[in-house]
């Protein structure tokens, strides 16, 4: 089981028009073969911070994810947008198991 767990922030001006790309990422991702949780939360405190938050059943999952259309459009989507403080991790897990 693979986590992934970061954060990203979006100049306040840019957050409304970022929020249809994201959701269209978000249901894309979740249609994905491996794909368990595919999630991103806006912070409600301070609302340039998104949270993001997946959960990939392996390695190859996550890989094939990266490689996606999708995944190449939301790129080029969001490049002038301004996202910045891009701060993501992944965890690899032996069964998923939370400790």
């Amino acid at each position: 089981m693979i986590m992934v767990i970061g954060s990203v922030r979006v100049p306040l001006e840019n957050v409304e028009p970022i929020l249809p790309m994201m959701e269209k990422v978000v249901a894309a991702t979740r249609a994905e073969d491996g794909c368990i949780l595919y999630a991103y939360s806006r912070d409600l405190i301070e609302p340039d911070l998104f949270r993001i938050t997946e959960k990939w059943r392996d390695r190859a999952a996550l890989d094939a994810h990266f490689k996606t259309e999708h995944m190449a459009v939301w790129a080029q989507e969001r490049a002038g947008l301004g996202m910045f403080d891009r701060d993501i991790k992944i965890f690899e897990t032996d069964d998923g198991t939370p400790v």
